[in-house]
């Protein structure tokens, strides 16, 4: 593996790559790397810090947030504008030009507040060629200034050199972005490629790559297919989620949000329900086709409930003690987790907390340690026909005590069926009747989910 510095030298050495630094908020970490390395007067053109908010201002333009998406591309508009206006007429016929920016917000003095940026770069695929734009953004996990700008030069290093080496594989491309870093020095929660040879490229592979590879633990996706950062989309908002494999969409999924959605709303002040965000939430786990993540089954599911006007989440959260933290983390306003029967009793189960000291009840402390209440949709029985919901099921022996507390604290509630016809088939009954040709599974699938469940059926 190039460490920093032979990355930083083999692109300063490269006769066709030439461009810009801006970088706010943490030194000049990036091009300090360049300026490190022999030969930065073949790759730096200019580098700059706008540390101040009023220069700042005054160059990019007045901006809500500093750092931000928006300040990001304010800057990288600049910056890019200027470099070929200035240099476009005298070598842009045989340069590939650049420009990198990045607006960070480090550790500062007597800073206990999240320590995150965002950076990007806009470049030429080859001379001439119109802007491309990739752009990333970062969680720094350094405990102290120096280590967190220390990473930052480094991830800005890999971000400018995989944009040229290898920006043809998505896998190399990603899992280089933390080189010659230790493990949890920063985590990358945002990675679009846009502009120019990317038109027809789904970022929604992006993020499930940053997922797959550890880089963070969960990404997100909007109705209309758009990739946000978490805490953007999630910050102060109530949250109603639904876990789930999606394997395929179906009409029992809908309903139980739809009664879910009425059972949180009982717990909700005036105004915000219509503030509340919906997520259906896959893991990791629930996409392995045997060893390896199938992309092409991950965006039909994705298409489908998107179709729906859904927003996706998929993470790396099995225990559902950790989902409830992550959503925590953005949010302090309720947070409601929509599940079956079967999943309530797999609460209940030791594997989900055998990593923790205090076992089963830390588990469920953590789960309930915030805002957070269960909605438990009610399941039919099929030997004996008995419905079964919160109020009748039966946890472990051991368990039963505890269980009776969490309902009559309303940590965990009952949510009324709906049509109860929907019940009687599970995903995998509905694969084996698309499998077997039963056109009664139309039934019990949305018809926008139809191709998806289809495809799913044929890839078991």
């Amino acid at each position: 593996m190039p460490t920093t510095f032979d990355k930083a030298q083999e692109l300063n050495l490269d006769p066709g790559i030439y461009g810009t630094f801006a970088e706010i908020g943490a030194g000049q970490e990036t091009a300090n790397w360049f300026f490190r390395a022999s030969g930065s007067a073949g790759m730096v053109a200019k580098s700059i810090s706008a540390y101040d908010m009023t220069m700042s201002d005054a160059i990019y333009g007045k901006c809500s947030r500093y750092v931000s998406r928006e300040r990001l591309r304010q800057m990288l508009d600049h910056e890019f504008g200027i470099l070929l206006e200035r240099l476009g007429p005298k070598r842009g016929e045989n340069t590939t030009f650049f420009s990198f920016c990045n607006t960070v917000r480090a550790r500062g003095y007597l800073d206990t507040g999240e320590c995150h940026g965002w950076l990007g770069i806009r470049f030429q695929l080859k001379p001439g060629d119109p802007p491309s734009d990739i752009f990333i953004h970062v969680r720094l996990l350094d405990g102290t200034n120096a280590e967190q700008m220390e990473a930052l030069g480094a991830v800005g290093v890999n971000l400018i050199h995989a944009a040229f080496r290898h920006r043809g594989h998505l896998g190399l491309f990603v899992t280089s972005l933390v080189e010659n870093l230790r493990p949890y020095r920063v985590e990358v929660d945002m990675l679009k490629f846009h502009g120019h040879g990317y038109g027809f490229f789904d970022n929604r592979l992006c993020s499930l790559a940053l997922v797959e590879a550890g880089l963070t633990e969960a990404a997100m996706f909007l109705p209309d297919g758009e990739v946000v950062q978490a805490a953007e989309a999630l910050y102060k908002r109530p949250i109603l989620l639904l876990r789930g494999s999606f394997d395929p969409v179906s009409l029992l999924h809908l309903q139980m949000l739809e009664k879910g959605r009425e059972a949180f709303g009982d717990r909700l002040e005036a105004g915000e329900g219509e503030r509340t965000l919906e997520l259906c939430e896959m893991t990791m786990l629930n996409l392995l086709r045997g060893k390896a993540v199938d992309h092409v089954d991950f965006i039909d599911r994705c298409d489908a409930l998107q179709s729906l006007g859904k927003t996706v989440l998929v993470s790396r959260y099995a225990e559902f003690h950790r989902i409830a933290a992550y959503l925590s983390r953005y949010t302090e306003r309720p947070v409601g987790i929509i599940l079956s029967i079967g999943l309530l009793n797999e609460l209940f189960k030791a594997k989900w907390s055998e990593n923790l000291a205090g076992g089963l009840l830390e588990s469920f402390g953590r789960l309930f340690k915030n805002q957070v209440t269960l909605y438990v949709y009610p399941w039919r029985n099929r030997k004996t026909g008995e419905m079964v919901d919160a109020k009748s099921f039966i946890p472990p022996e051991d368990c039963r005590s505890l269980y009776r507390h969490f309902l009559e604290t309303g940590r965990v509630r009952s949510v009324p069926v709906g049509n109860e016809d929907l019940l009687r088939f599970t995903g995998r009954d509905i694969r084996e009747m698309i499998g077997e040709g039963d056109e009664n599974w139309k039934n019990f699938v949305p018809q926008v989910a139809h191709r998806a469940a289809m495809h799913l059926s044929a890839n078991p």
